[in-house]
């Protein structure tokens, strides 16, 4: 089974988000096991406090090192199987959080997430406790929370068992350098708006062609700086892609 455990000042922000759906029936199956831990059990003065003032000054409050600390330690204890856990600081400082960053984690023994609030955490968490530092994008959040509950479930959809088919994780945005080609259902016309005549032709060859050529016209569009930093599982697609672009193929 997945282990995750969080460290949060706020556990009850996460009852609802694993209550319902995917994450939800993957915890039913057995596949996963997600443990919230309040940051302020770790604590040692009555007021259960987990922040304070900056050394050399400066505005708001910093977390403090020590529930972090009291907190892995305790994890790694009571739960011998958290012993391997990947430990991941969220924090706007951190690499920018991608595919392949959730099948890494997937493939991880566990993971132990660490959400900061205020002004940040103490550096020697992040130095000295953190196997290392994500961030979900270039902006700033009230905390770790919501980064947390993303990446959560972008890793444990790619956890084998969670999904009805494995097929289901074939073709993604970004599972092949790419992003996902558009798609249509019922009804094939729709207030006068008509589906691609092309899907619903049986034409299996022409569909996939068709499928690629708007993969590839969408990345350039929207996401063109995807094509320079494909991983190197995705670049042979990616290359035969280009080559019929390049070909006039589009």
């Amino acid at each position: 089974m997945f282990q995750i455990d969080i460290l949060t000042i706020f556990p009850a922000m996460f009852d609802s988000p694993f209550a319902e759906g995917m994450v939800s029936r993957a915890k039913e199956k057995g596949l996963v096991d997600i443990r919230v831990h309040n940051l302020r059990d770790f604590t040692s003065d009555k007021h259960s406090t987990v922040d304070d003032y900056p050394f050399g000054g400066g505005p708001g409050m910093l977390m403090k090192p020590a529930p972090f600390f009291e907190g892995v330690d305790f994890i790694r204890k009571t739960h011998p199987d958290a012993a391997a856990s990947r430990v991941v600081l969220l924090t706007p400082q951190g690499r920018c959080f991608r595919h392949e960053t959730a099948l890494d984690f997937s493939k991880r023994p566990g993971l132990v997430f660490l959400c900061g609030r205020y002004e940040g955490v103490d550096e020697r968490v992040a130095e000295n406790l953190a196997d290392e530092q994500v961030s979900i994008g270039d902006y700033v959040l009230s905390g770790g929370e919501l980064p947390a509950m993303v990446i959560i479930e972008c890793v444990v959809r790619l956890l084998p068992g969670v999904l009805g088919s494995s097929e289901s994780l074939v073709g993604e945005s970004f599972s092949e350098g790419i992003l996902k080609y558009p798609q249509y259902t019922r009804p094939a016309v729709y207030r006068g708006l008509e589906a691609p005549p092309i899907l619903l032709s049986g034409d299996h060859a022409k569909i996939a062609r068709w499928r690629e050529e708007q993969a590839r016209l969408r990345t350039r569009l929207r996401r063109p700086e995807i094509l320079t930093e494909v991983p190197a599982e995705c670049g042979e697609k990616v290359k035969k892609l280009e080559k019929g672009y390049e070909d006039g193929n589009a």
